[in-house]
């Protein structure tokens, strides 16, 4: 007890120097917390994927689409359970810099496909039985002050014209890793207009998404499923949610790699400051040091001083850190809501707060600990005349 009490004084005993330091050691963390969290919500479709969907595409390249005939010809693989489809739209908002993620949808098989997405039971039915009808996730709705029932015009760069849809459902996440920022509506909509506007475009669809009974058997299904196809004008490429997601993800994983990086130069940047903090202090000490081993304390009972003095100072740094990063993220996510739908801090990503100071904390006090327990009593002493 004796010896936290000593820990305790030792480390405020410079206040102005604690203080700073406490104050770094805040500022890197809520920094490596923030950048921890950047890369979480790069990885959010993927974690929110699941083992039981697969994505058929094009095997040329998800632009060009597949015959919605296929579909009949999907539901007859074995270890096929349910098939849905949709087209990425591509729509704007007014203009350009409202961005979102709108879909045309076969509604009905999408919202059984994916749970996650929570709609009450009114909405879900008006939603089906108008095929004008959209539904939003619940943060798009808040972000544009959107209403059941108002009219929403998109205006199409895939699939020009200008598109009017009518808002008749909201959905909320299941959970913490789906979505609220998308936007879907009736893929007959759409086609129904083309075969009206671009007749060769119609009866044509940009993906399926396919449930399947055995999470197990998806590699076995997806060849089957590419294997049907082939030879045929529109070959398949079929892959786990997951897998499509990551290729995704792959494509800007020089910057994820950046990001990482820099999260863990402000770790070594802290540990330097932290380090010269406890050797300055372990310096001016020495010479206390020096008159604990004439009265009995070992080396073990100073290396305990230093260590505990480091660990502290990285600690009480780290709570502040990890309390300031809560709001921190909650602002940066309403504000880069567009390119990070999803944004919160983990629990993993707290874990990392807490060992990177622990580490902090340990490798500052090594080199001070280490003059501190080899001096001599004499050389110490004769520092204090």
């Amino acid at each position: 007890m004796y010896l936290l009490k000593l820990i305790l004084k030792n480390a405020f005993r410079h206040k102005l120097r604690t203080s700073l330091t406490i104050l770094g050691v805040t500022i890197v963390i809520l920094a490596f917390g923030l950048l921890r969290t950047v890369v979480s919500a790069w990885y959010a479709g993927v974690e929110a994927s699941s083992a039981s969907r697969l994505v058929t595409r094009n095997s040329i390249s998800l632009v060009f689409p597949l015959p919605i005939s296929y579909k009949d010809k999907i539901r007859q693989i074995d270890g096929v359970k349910l098939v849905s489809y949709g087209n990425w739209f591509g729509g704007i908002y007014i203009d350009e810099k409202n961005f979102f993620a709108n879909f045309a949808v076969e509604p009905k098989s999408y919202l059984e496909l994916y749970p996650e997405y929570v709609l009450p039971p009114d909405q879900k039915a008006a939603f089906l039985r108008d095929r004008k009808a959209a539904i939003a996730g619940q943060k798009l709705v808040t972000k544009y002050g959107w209403e059941i029932g108002d009219t929403i015009t998109l205006k199409g760069t895939i699939f020009p014209g200008n598109w009017e849809f009518v808002v008749r459902g909201v959905y909320q996440g299941r959970d913490k890793s789906t979505d609220e920022t998308q936007f879907f509506f009736h893929w007959d909509y759409l086609n129904e207009t083309l075969k009206k506007t671009m007749p060769l475009r119609a009866d044509q669809t940009g993906f399926y998404m396919v449930g399947i009974n055995n999470p197990t058997l998806a590699e076995e299904v997806a060849v089957a499923l590419d294997k049907t196809f082939k030879n045929s004008l529109a070959e398949t490429l079929t892959e786990t949610e997951k897998a499509f997601q990551l290729s995704f993800v792959s494509m800007s994983e020089a910057i994820v790699v950046a990001i990482q990086l820099v999260s863990f130069v402000v770790i070594i940047i802290i540990m330097v400051v932290l380090a010269n903090t406890m050797a300055m202090t372990a310096r001016e000490r020495i010479g206390e040091y020096a008159i604990l081993k004439t009265l009995g304390f070992g080396s073990w009972h100073i290396a305990v001083l230093v260590f505990g003095e480091s660990l502290l100072i990285a600690m009480i740094g780290c709570t502040m850190g990890i309390t300031f990063t809560f709001p921190t993220a909650k602002v940066f996510g309403n504000t880069m809501g567009t390119y990070f739908p999803v944004f919160n801090v983990t629990t993993k990503t707290i874990c990392l707060d807490i060992a990177a100071s622990v580490l902090v904390g340990l490798v500052a006090a090594i080199i001070p600990t280490w003059r501190a327990a080899k001096i001599r009593i004499a050389d110490g002493l004769r520092r204090i005349g």
